[in-house]
């Protein structure tokens, strides 16, 4: 009677296999790691677009809504300041009040030509124009956004809708003009150097004009 010879895995040829196995679920995992790496990345990236996307259409909400306030049928004075890096006035779009309702608003830059600053958006509800014995204290609510931060050169201008041209002021009062600008144009870098500009006209400009 003949014996069958049996052959099995030699100890080599195990670890082999193994180191085999192993190579490859390094490999597997590494590829699962970066992709999800890029998924997480590219939802952060559209979470943020989203973000600022939003914030930019909450300023124009405000910028288009633009009202000729003012505080007494009798006063020709409308409530709208406007400098190259400030911006006050009166909006007839109030987040506070579920984009409904009066609001007087204040855009502003905290920056200067030396360093980079915050664009902030300030909104305050009801509106009230203060004399002079009134305190600040005595304000309603108000509440603060930060449109964008590392924001540098920052400027606005006023497109004049009584030039036939297009004519861009640095400033605009309203207290000479007793108008509304027909737009608003706001100009900027990012901290990357990135040029950014916005274009808002001003819905309710001919409201403003005394005949």
């Amino acid at each position: 009677m003949t014996k069958k010879s049996q052959r099995g895995f030699t100890l080599i040829e195990v670890i082999l296999a193994l180191t085999i196995f192993a190579l490859m679920g390094m490999v597997l995992y590494g590829a699962f790691s970066l992709g999800h790496s890029a998924v997480e990345k590219s939802q952060r990236s559209f979470d943020n677009n989203q973000k600022v996307r939003a914030v930019d259409e909450l300023v124009g909400s405000y910028i288009r809504s633009a009202y000729p306030y003012r505080s007494s049928p009798q006063d020709a004075t409308l409530l709208f300041e406007g400098e190259p890096a400030e911006l006050t006035f009166v909006s007839s779009f109030s987040l506070a009040m579920g984009g409904r309702g009066m609001a007087k608003v204040r855009l502003f830059w905290e920056g200067d030509e030396r360093r980079a600053g915050v664009l902030r958006l300030e909104e305050e509800t009801p509106v009230r124009v203060l004399s002079e014995e009134e305190s600040e204290g005595n304000q309603g609510i108000r509440n603060s956004l930060v449109v964008r931060e590392g924001v540098k050169e920052f400027r606005i201008t006023y497109l004049d809708p009584q030039s036939e041209e297009e004519k861009w002021e640095e400033r605009w009062d309203a207290r000479e003009r007793s108008t509304l600008p027909r737009a608003i144009r706001l100009h900027y870098l990012t901290k990357e150097n990135r040029e950014v500009q916005w274009v808002f006209p001003v819905m309710m400009n001919l409201l403003g004009q005394r005949s």
